[in-house]
């Protein structure tokens, strides 16, 4: 290793050298201060006898005396199955006053790009045990399904929700039993975050247990944002291993992307980067891809790997470049809706404007009541109609309206107060959520069930016993 003292400038997170050989992107960096502090850092960027640092711990103590060390090798994940249950900071050392991890093998946090000749398509169902997700917009292992929210929802205790809840069957939804024996687990990655949020997540996962089958990786707000640009690549690291190495079924939770993406500025502002949309470096899109797409399945591997990214759209503005791109890159977006909130439903999730793009591949018949896709289908044109129906009662009046559209209108209103408000420590099984699904549908005429098989109808419709009682004397 070649040691330098040529640092020529400091500029926010960065740290510019001077050099006589040639440095790889992406290699390793130790900085050693005056003071005796060595901090790790990576390259950026690498041009003849110039290379721009990227210094994790931040570049506070670091100026022309420091001493520069390039060793040889990109950032590498140590990893094991022995990381279940234990708790790291953003940089992948523990913080939960456990043993040093002793790995297997180290591998490279770049990860390796799968194979799209080798990808399994994903059409196996993973349970949250949330209904608006379950039921309207089915997770399918190997899928990339974000969340979209807002500054201020409660898309934290929906993450913890789901992390603590998600569950495979023993059996795939085909009954061929390919997935039975294969474990589950979570990651999970928090970028950004304050203190008071790292302390929640940490109390919810040591109180209900979810924390024995978890990785944790925490950057929290005072944190380098440098740091925040490797904590989901370490965690997605962790989670490759586990899945096609160990055959799990890895969950993959990433909060705030958002944070994620303002990392990005405040390093592309630090390289005097001509900057794209709102600000944000024109490379996103690429940045954003690379972490996404390591989600999937691979021919051949019992494993899977799951992503739900979640995001805080500043302003609730769908159309902000950090959802917009998100929602190119993946497959499909769960909307958490402020109204909703403040009607007190938990979770608010909006499932009109949500959409999961795999859920027909994932779903179908077999121990739920009925075809699951009919079953939404229905809901969905049920509860659509009754929001449209809500807009004209703010001009004519509910007692202008016909007592079908009457019907559609209560319809509305118990689909939002019983299917979708469950509360954040319920959790229904794919059976439960369909029942009260129909449940909601027998307040419709059978007439009306017009995407539903007659069969399922005449199987799960709940009669109205005042209504029976009425014909019966007739």
């Amino acid at each position: 290793m070649k040691e330098y003292q040529t640092i020529t400038e400091v500029s926010g997170p960065l740290v510019f050298a001077e050099v006589d050989e040639a440095v790889g992107y992406d290699e390793m960096v130790e900085i050693e201060t005056p003071a005796g502090e060595t901090l790790r850092g990576q390259v950026l960027e690498s041009s003849e006898g110039l290379v721009a640092i990227q210094v994790f711990e931040g570049t506070e103590g670091i100026d022309r005396n420091a001493s520069v060390r390039f060793l040889g090798e990109t950032m590498k994940m140590p990893v094991t199955e022995d990381l279940l249950g234990r708790v790291l900071d953003g940089s992948g050392n523990p913080i939960d006053g456990g043993p040093e991890i002793v790995p297997d093998e180290r591998q490279d946090i770049v990860g390796e790009a799968i194979n799209p000749y080798s990808r399994e398509y994903p059409e196996a169902f993973i349970q949250t045990g949330v209904s608006g997700i379950d039921g309207m917009n089915t997770l399918v292992r190997g899928q990339k399904l974000p969340i979209f929210s807002g500054s201020g929802l409660p898309h934290n205790d929906l993450a913890l929700q789901i992390a603590r809840q998600a569950s495979v069957p023993e059996e795939d939804e085909s009954g061929d039993g390919d997935d039975e024996g294969s474990e589950f687990a979570v990651i999970f990655g928090a970028m950004g975050i304050t203190q008071e949020e790292a302390n929640e997540f940490m109390e919810d996962f040591e109180r209900t247990g979810a924390l024995e089958r978890s990785v944790v990786f925490m950057n929290l707000a005072d944190d380098p944002a440098v740091e925040r640009t490797v904590t989901p690549r370490l965690a997605l690291t962790t989670a490759e291993y586990l899945a096609f190495e160990k055959d799990y079924h890895v969950l993959v939770i990433l909060t705030d992307m958002t944070n994620y993406c303002e990392a990005l500025r405040e390093i592309g502002a630090a390289r005097e980067e001509v900057p794209g949309r709102r600000g944000y470096p024109g490379y996103m899109y690429t940045d954003l891809a690379q972490l996404y797409e390591r989600a999937g399945r691979i021919e051949g591997q019992e494993g899977s790997v799951t992503q739900i990214p979640i995001l805080t759209m500043p302003s609730d503005d769908i159309t902000h470049p950090i959802p917009d791109l998100t929602g190119y890159i993946t497959e499909g977006q769960i909307i958490v809706d402020r109204s909703l909130n403040s009607q007190g439903v938990e979770p608010p999730i909006d499932v009109l404007p949500s959409l999961s793009r795999l859920m027909d591949d994932g779903i179908g018949e077999g121990l739920t009541r009925g075809d699951h896709g009919d079953v939404s289908d229905q809901l969905y044109a049920a509860y659509a109609e009754g929001e449209d129906l809500r807009d004209l009662v703010n001009i004519v009046g509910r007692e202008a309206l016909s007592e079908r559209d009457n019907k559609y209108l209560d319809f509305a209103e118990r689909f939002e107060a019983e299917f979708i408000q469950q509360g954040f420590d319920t959790n229904r099984t794919i059976e439960e959520t369909l029942g009260v699904g129909w449940e909601l549908l027998s307040m419709l005429p059978k007439a009306e069930l017009n995407r539903v098989d007659e069969e399922f109808i005449d199987q799960y419709y709940v009669e109205d016993e005042s209504e029976t009682v009425e014909a019966s004397a007739d």
